[in-house]
C-alpha cells in the first residue's frame, strides 16, 4: 500500500511539474458550490493555503482528514470566521476526539453568511419594468463526519462523509405557486499521510468533494473536485533548536475547475507559543500573498490558540479570518 500511494504521489507531482501553469484552457465556470473551495482555517490561509501535511487537529477535517489521526491532544475544538470579499462570511467549527488505537472522529460545520439585504424582483408592467418581491434568503452549508486512524508510526489514513446544501430564493411560477430553489447531496473527501523515516519530512494526497452531479431544475452540475498532493518538513530539523521551528509546505493542486496550481507556505514558531506565517498561491486570477500570526498558550493543562491570516485578493478588498480553540 505505501509503495502504491508513493508511486501516485510521484506521477501526481511528475504530471503537475511538467504542465504550463497558464497554458491552455482554464476550465472556469465548471463546477457549483463555490463555497467548498474558501479556507476555512486562518492558520492555513496565512501557509498560502499549504496546509494538507500541516493540519493535525480539528482543522484538518477542512483539508486532509487524515491529520486527524495524528492530533496530538485526545480532544480538539476549532471555530473561524472568514470575511469575504462582498460582505460575504463563512463560518466554521470542527471537533474531534481521539480514540488512541481505534483512531480519530470528528465533526465539521460550515454555513455562508451572503448578507439579509438582497431584495429580489418579478418582471412586471410598471414604469420600472420590475416590482420588488421582498429580501430573498440564500445560503450554504456543509455538515460531515470524519474518521482517521494511523496505522502505523509513518503511514496514516483518513475519510469524511458530508452533506452539502444551498439554496438561493424561491420563484414565482406560472401557475400562481411558489419553487424553492433549493439543493443538497453527500460528498466525499479522502486522504493519506506517509512519513518515509527522513527526519521531519512526510507527503501525502488527498481528493476533496467527490461526489454525484447536483441539478437544481434541468441542468446538472458537478461540485469542485480537486486532487492534492502535499509535502511539509520542519527546517529546524538541520540545526536542532528545539525553541524553534521552522515549517515549509506546499501543495501541489489539479482542481477540475481550473489549470494546475501550486500552493507554498511558511510557519515560524517560536517555543511553540507565538508564530509567523506567510504564503504565496500560484496561478489564481486575484488570490496571491498571504501572512497571519497565531498564538498559543496553556492554562491547567488546556491549549487555547487564536489564529489570525490576512490574504491580498487582487483588485478585491483584502480577506481577513479570524479564529479560536483549544485542546486538552
Amino acid at each position: 500500500m505505501k509503495k502504491i500511494i508513493f508511486t501516485i504521489s510521484m506521477i501526481f507531482l511528475v504530471s503537475f511539474l511538467v504542465t504550463p501553469a497558464h497554458s491552455g484552457l482554464k476550465k472556469v465556470g465548471q463546477t457549483g458550490f463555490q463555497f467548498l473551495k474558501v479556507d476555512a482555517s486562518p492558520r492555513a490561509a496565512g501557509m498560502g493555503g499549504a496546509y494538507m501535511m500541516v493540519g493535525y487537529d480539528a482543522s484538518a477535517m477542512f483539508y486532509n482528514p487524515a491529520g486527524l489521526g495524528n492530533m496530538e491532544k485526545s480532544f480538539d475544538f476549532f471555530a473561524g470566521q472568514t470575511q469575504w470579499i462582498a460582505d460575504v462570511k463563512y463560518n466554521y467549527a470542527g471537533l474531534a476526539k481521539s480514540f488512541d488505537m481505534y483512531g480519530t472522529v470528528g465533526i465539521s460545520f460550515m454555513n455562508a453568511d451572503y448578507g439579509s439585504d438582497i431584495v429580489g424582483t418579478r418582471v412586471a408592467a410598471n414604469e420600472q419594468g420590475y416590482i420588488e418581491t421582498g429580501k430573498v434568503d440564500i445560503g450554504s452549508y456543509v455538515v460531515g463526519v470524519a474518521y482517521s486512524k494511523k496505522l502505523s508510526n509513518k503511514f496514516t489514513v483518513g475519510g469524511q462523509i458530508r452533506y452539502a446544501s444551498q439554496h438561493l430564493g424561491s420563484n414565482l411560477m406560472p401557475d400562481g405557486s411558489t419553487k424553492k430553489n433549493e439543493v443538497g447531496g453527500l460528498v466525499y473527501d479522502f486522504g493519506t499521510i506517509f512519513y518515509p523515516g527522513w527526519k521531519s519530512f512526510r507527503f501525502g494526497v488527498s481528493v476533496r468533494n467527490f461526489s454525484k452531479e447536483f441539478k437544481y431544475e434541468k441542468e446538472s452540475f458537478e461540485l469542485p473536485l480537486t486532487f492534492t498532493i502535499g509535502f511539509a518538513m520542519n527546517l529546524m530539523d538541520f540545526w536542532q533548536t528545539p525553541d524553534h521551528s521552522l515549517i515549509m509546505a506546499i501543495d501541489a493542486i489539479h482542481p477540475r475547475d481550473y489549470s494546475e496550481r501550486l500552493n507554498l507556505g511558511f510557519e515560524y514558531w517560536f517555543k511553540n507559543m507565538f508564530a509567523l506565517r506567510t504564503g504565496y498561491r500560484y496561478n489564481y486570477d486575484e488570490e496571491g500573498f498571504t501572512a497571519g500570526l497565531g498564538f498559543h498558550y496553556n492554562i491547567s493543562g488546556i491549549d487555547l490558540k487564536v489564529d489570525y491570516s490576512y490574504s491580498s485578493f487582487g483588485v478585491f478588498d483584502a480577506v481577513n479570518r479570524f479564529g479560536i480553540g483549544f485542546s486538552f
